[in-house]
């Protein structure tokens, strides 16, 4: 939503902030590209692929549209279908949780995502009460919006090839925005946690403008805490972006890293605010093959923003008529998204699959078999979870009616499930569960070695390499040390870290879950310190003792 103009002085910092964030992005995150480019566990619909936003299929979907305020418009989605007559994609529908607006319904949200499909939208859902957060202790906080998205799960589990969920609409206004990563990470991994696997797009902090460079300093600690790799920045490009040179220069800062990114929100007049012309940034946003999403279709307070007005689409603004028929506009590279083509209305999901029974269980895997299940059009394929404690995690996939889950920790005890899909995007119901303990074996042979890569006052970047010099593969590692100066790790990438006092404990990355016989893995990571930053003399790994070095 827009926001007032910063101070020539804000200004002046903010282009400071960016070159100090290049630096800082180039040369203590050298393995940012590396991250982003690492494999997660690729979800069935929309998901990131080599730091592009992919579908199903695998073919590329570039996000072309329009943000609608559904919350407040709620008689208003026959707009949908307006939306998509001048060419649209994509609509990104603003929501409630609660906090400061009457919260949208399940049966609501239900009704807004059949909408999107009926007119063959792609569409981003994102809760608005975070707005502007940090100037409002009393809002809805990151955290409480993926409660409301976890209260939702029933209606939004099956839709991964049309939905996107942005979290939270513009995290923190001008207090403390650097309090935006932690909560950031800890939101995303709440609702993995809870299951979900779609494609999540998070804000960034400063009314989503990020003129002090907290997100794109931070964005890839931020994505390599997702462990799925399915995750998407969004940037609101308003009048912090004075020049054509720092639209051109924050965008391509993120794609030359290959960390997924888009214009969430943009909008007004040509230079109205002393922006460059909205059309510099739908061009740099064509250049570099990305998505963006005008504010907004109707209803706004000021109807300067309004790319329509009255919802009559027989009343488009100059604005909307450079949004929709300009030279870089919708009308000329909006492409719908394949998984609407050849007009398939198939939404009969696959019946459940039968209850899974384990074999040849070891202490790192087990054979899982299920009886098959059907559908009308026909199974695309299973996704195998981790049932527990009333949540569920994605371990497999498979298109056949087995697969050998591995990554699984010795003498531990595991319940697994099963989904069918179609390729309609359609998800059966869950199977029956089927609970198996795995086999007890000895730690194998290890050893770490660890190094500072680069220090300044007050912190550090570290690195640890893991070796297995054992003669089997180790699977779900647990990583422990000790820092021995009160240093303490603020992001990691290659794996998660958990700190008591001086002790640290670090668990893979998915891309990092396995060190094959006589293979290593290499994990990274920002510290903070003291005066002194002495490097831990002892580590275990899964309990025993490894050699240091």
């Amino acid at each position: 939503m827009r926001r007032t103009r910063k101070s020539p002085l804000s200004a002046l910092l903010a282009r400071l902030a960016a070159l100090v964030a290049l630096v800082v992005l180039g040369a203590l995150c050298p393995s940012a590209a590396q991250a982003a480019e690492e494999p997660g566990t690729q979800a069935a619909g929309l998901h990131i692929s080599n730091g592009r936003l992919v579908e199903g299929n695998g073919n590329d979907f570039v996000m072309r549209g329009v943000n609608h305020a559904h919350t407040w418009y709620p008689n208003e989605l026959g707009s949908l279908a307006d939306i998509k007559a001048q060419g649209a994609n994509t609509v990104r529908v603003v929501l409630a949780d609660g906090h400061r607006w009457t919260a949208n319904t399940a049966s609501d949200v239900a009704d807004v995502i059949a909408q999107c499909k009926a007119n063959r939208l792609i569409c981003v859902l994102e809760v608005h009460d975070t707005t502007g957060y940090g100037e409002d202790s009393a809002a809805g906080t990151l955290d409480q919006a993926a409660d409301y998205w976890i209260g939702l799960k029933d209606v939004l589990a099956g839709q991964e090839n049309y939905i996107v969920i942005n979290i939270g609409n513009e995290p923190w206004g001008n207090t403390d925005p650097a309090g935006w990563t932690a909560p950031t990470i800890a939101a995303i991994q709440k609702l993995r946690n809870a299951g979900f696997e779609h494609t999540i797009m998070v804000d960034a902090p400063n009314w989503g403008q990020d003129w002090q460079q907290v997100m794109r300093t931070n964005a890839q600690s931020v994505y390599a805490a997702d462990t799925t790799g399915n995750l998407i920045f969004s940037i609101h490009m308003y009048s912090v972006f004075d020049t054509a040179a720092e639209v051109t220069d924050y965008l391509n800062a993120f794609v030359s890293a290959k960390l997924p990114i888009l214009i969430g929100e943009f909008g007004g007049p040509a230079d109205q605010w002393g922006d460059p012309d909205e059309d510099t940034m739908m061009a740099t946003a064509e250049q570099l093959d990305i998505g963006y999403l005008a504010w907004s279709w109707s209803g706004n307070t000021d109807p300067i923003l309004d790319l329509v007005l009255n919802f009559d689409p027989a009343q488009m603004t100059s604005w909307g008529q450079r949004i929709f028929n300009g030279a870089n506009g919708i009308a000329q590279t909006a492409k719908e998204a394949t998984v609407f083509g050849g007009g398939s209305s198939d939404t009969q999901a696959p019946t459940a699959p039968g209850a899974p029974t384990a074999s040849a269980v070891t202490a790192t895997s087990a054979n899982l078999s299920w009886t098959a299940s059907t559908d009308n059009v026909g199974v695309a394929g299973y996704d195998v979870v981790r049932v527990g404690g009333g949540t569920e995690a994605k371990v497999a996939a498979s298109t056949a009616n087995s697969v050998t889950v591995t990554g699984l920790t010795a003498n531990t005890a595991y319940s697994f499930a099963v989904y069918a899909r179609d390729a309609a995007g359609n998800r059966s119901a869950r199977s029956a569960a089927v609970s198996v303990t795995t086999a007890d074996t000895p730690a194998g042979s290890c050893s770490v070695g660890y190094r500072v890569v680069g220090e300044w006052q007050g912190g550090f970047q570290g690195e640890i390499a893991i070796r297995n010099t054992g003669t089997s593969a180790v699977s779900g590692w647990n990583l422990a040390f000790t820092f021995a100066n009160g240093q303490t790790v603020s992001n990691m990438w290659g794996g998660t870290a958990a700190q008591s006092g001086g002790s640290v404990t670090v668990t893979p990355a998915s891309y990092t879950q396995t060190i094959p016989a006589g293979g290593s893995v290499t994990v990274g990571f920002i510290g903070s310190k003291g005066a002194t930053n002495a490097a831990p003399t002892a580590f275990t790994l899964n309990g025993a003792a490894c050699v240091n070095g």
